[in-house]
This record gives structure tokens, C-alpha cells and sequence, in this order.
């Protein structure tokens, strides 16, 4: 038998190990031994899914009319629903039989987008650091990833002018985030518009993922890249419904705007999967169609934590910055220590997860991203334990 029989793919060698996995993996661990664990690492919502969402997943489960498959395209029903919600929050029309696409998270439909729009010899703009499937979806279309550096003192936008010419000429996709994860730094419309513009002049397609949109503090409203003139002749927007409605388990978002892109994705879909359960297509009309004054609750919760954190951190000597969007902070080590260093001391020793910039990528390194989706008085407990620390 070849020693090699058991080897997987190649394309798999390539990619960085999930940096959420290793960290549940070292969670688990301690865990086990039975230490008590304050997990500030993934940002997964610890509220729970509005009632009436659920309501409507059982009530429409129990229905044997929706036990059938619903196919990649999605229900014409969400997707109507999807450009209300656009039109009403953004002021964005979108046509819902062609600039619409349900998916399977966004988090399945950024991975598998630059399957659908890249060829191995195309060059992809990845921002850096940055939510790991835009690179791992790159490596695994067999495209070149470039990074683009998310400096602070660049109000962590990448510097698209300092693509050089060759690149440039090269790149067909360029993946934008904003509100950003793990930065929570929010774009402004004139960043965007420059997107828009090196867009049209070089012929690249912009994915923007929006999945923290609704997720803003102190007045803040994150506007939509679609929203920009000219926007949807070069890009999409990725969107979920995870964070607004505290549904990432549900697996249910969209991807919206050129139809053409749209298309592609849909035709490499409908050769992967067979779409998404009905009643939580029908459950995420509920939500889409609620009222978003529900969201305030939500919103307000997360502040109070946000705050807690900065002002609890600050008084131990930890200077935190306070994000006006996001559920995240992106805090510099406060220590000449690495990021892997710090978050494992602080793990060893404070028992609380943080995670460590770097495995966001080599731009990440120097910072620590901590995650506001802990009970209050957790966070509270994780600020005693890193006080001791510090």
C-alpha cells in the first residue's frame, strides 16, 4: 500500500489551522480538569433568539410541506423579504429574483465566493487582519492572497493606494469588512467610495461583508457599501442574521447586489447544497419583519458590558478603546509580550480566553481581541482575574 494513501489534499496543507478551533481545543482542556473558564475569545451572542423567531421555526416544523428540500435559491418569500429590509434600513433597492441569494451563514458563502469568481492565476486583496474565511476561501479557489495592512493609523481601512500598479492590475477580488472584525473600526463613505473607484478602473469585484451592522453604540448607524453611487456595478455585500438576532446557530444570511456575481455564486451553489431548512427561511422573514426597536435592548446590554470592560481594565492600567460598533474591542497588549504570549499567560494564569491578534493574521500581532458576549457579571469576574494578572 503507498504511504501516501491517507494523505489529504493539498489545497487542505495550505491552510492556516482555524484559529477559533485551536482555541476551543485549548478551552476544552482546562475544562476537563475542571478549572472555571471565562471564554472572551469567539464571538458567539449569549443572548437568546427572540421568541417570536422561535415560535415561528416550530409552528412551521411541524408542517410535513417543509420537510422537503427548498433548494439554493431560497424562498422567493425571503428574498422579498431581504430587499425590504434593505430598502428600509438603507435606502438600497434591490431586485429579489436577481440581486438576492440566501446562504447557509455568511460565513458559506464568503468562503465558497471566490470559487465562483477567481481563477488560480487572479490575485485577491485580503485585509489583514482579518475574519479567517476570506483567506482560506482564497487558498482554496487556488488564487494568490495579498494583504493589505489594517493600521491604526489608518483608521484600520487598508491603504489602497499603496497597491502597486502590477498587483492591481492583477487582483480580481477585494474582501472589505466594516463594521470590521476583530478591529471594530467602522468605514466611512469617502473609503468606501475610493473602493468603488480603483474598483471600476482596474476591474475588480468587491465583497463586502456587513454582518455587524446593526451592532453600533452612541448613535452610531454603519452604513451599507451598497448604499455608495456606482457600488453595485462592481461588488456584493455578505450579510447574516447571527448577530442582529442572535441566530448563529441558525445558519441563515445572504449575499446581495450585482446580479451577475449573484449568479455565479448560485450556480456553484445548486453543485453544493440543496439550500436551507424552510422554517428557517420562514423564521428569518419573522425576524427580518420584526420590530428593530427590539434590537435596543440588545444594544444596550452590550454597551453596558463594552463599558465595563474599558472603564474596569482602565483602572488596573490596561488602556482599552471604546468601539462604536462591533461586539468586539481591539485592545494592544498592554505588556512587551507577544499576542500568543499574553493571551496564554492570561489563559494560565487568569483562566480567561482572549484572542490573540496574530491569528488574525501577521498584522494582528501587538493586539488582543476581546469579545462582549458574556454575561455581565462574568465580565466583571474576567476584569477581577486580568486586574491580578496585570
Amino acid at each position: 500500500m503507498p504511504e501516501n494513501i491517507f494523505d489529504k489534499a493539498d489545497r487542505l496543507k495550505q491552510l492556516p489551522p482555524y484559529l477559533f478551533v485551536e482555541i476551543d481545543r485549548a478551552k476544552r482542556k482546562l475544562v476537563e480538569q475542571g478549572t472555571d473558564v471565562i471564554d472572551l475569545g469567539v464571538g458567539d451572542p449569549d443572548l437568546p433568539t427572540p421568541q417570536p423567531i422561535i415560535q415561528k421555526l416550530q409552528k412551521t416544523a411541524e408542517d410535513p410541506a417543509n420537510h422537503r428540500y427548498s433548494f439554493t435559491e431560497g424562498l422567493p418569500l425571503l428574498r422579498f423579504a431581504i430587499a425590504r429590509w434593505y430598502s428600509k434600513r438603507f435606502h438600497v433597492e434591490l431586485d429579489p429574483q436577481t440581486e438576492v441569494l440566501p446562504l447557509l451563514g455568511s460565513k458559506e458563502g464568503i468562503a465558497h465566493f471566490p470559487l465562483a469568481v477567481v481563477n488560480p492565476s487572479d490575485a485577491v486583496l485580503i485585509p489583514d487582519p482579518c475574519y479567517p474565511p476570506y483567506r482560506s476561501g482564497t487558498i482554496l479557489a487556488g488564487a494568490e492572497g495579498v494583504s493589505l495592512p489594517l493600521l491604526e493609523e489608518n483608521g484600520f481601512f487598508p491603504d489602497l493606494g499603496a497597491i502597486s500598479q502590477k498587483t492591481a492590475r492583477r487582483a480580481r477580488l477585494l474582501f472589505l469588512n466594516y463594521p470590521n472584525n476583530p478591529t471594530a473600526a467602522v468605514a466611512s463613505a469617502g473609503q468606501f467610495q475610493e473602493a468603488i473607484d480603483l474598483a471600476e478602473t482596474y476591474g475588480w469585484i468587491v465583497a463586502h461583508d456587513a454582518a455587524y451592522s446593526e451592532i453600533a453604540f452612541d448613535g452610531a448607524r454603519p452604513m451599507s457599501f451598497l448604499e455608495l453611487p456606482g457600488s453595485k456595478d462592481v461588488g456584493v455585500e455578505f450579510h447574516s442574521l447571527s448577530k442582529t438576532y442572535q441566530m448563529t446557530g441558525w445558519r441563515v444570511g445572504w449575499v446581495c447586489g450585482n446580479a451577475k456575481w449573484i449568479a455565479a455564486l448560485r450556480q456553484l451553489k445548486t453543485n453544493l447544497d440543496s439550500g436551507i431548512f424552510q422554517p428557517i427561511q420562514l423564521a428569518a422573514i419573522e425576524a427580518l419583519e420584526s420590530d428593530p426597536s427590539g434590537l435596543e435592548e440588545v444594544l444596550a446590554t452590550y454597551q453596558k458590558r463594552r463599558d465595563l470592560l474599558v472603564e474596569g481594565l482602565g483602572k488596573a492600567g490596561w488602556k482599552l478603546p471604546k468601539p462604536s460598533a462591533s461586539f468586539y474591542i481591539w485592545a494592544r497588549v498592554p505588556t512587551k509580550e507577544s499576542s500568543m504570549v499574553f493571551a496564554a499567560r492570561l489563559l494560565e494564569k487568569a483562566h480567561v480566553i482572549l484572542t490573540p491578534g496574530v491569528g488574525f493574521g501577521p498584522s494582528g500581532e501587538g493586539f488582543v481581541r476581546l469579545s462582549l458576549t458574556l454575561a455581565t457579571e462574568r465580565i466583571q469576574e474576567a476584569v477581577d482575574r486580568i486586574t491580578k494578572v496585570l
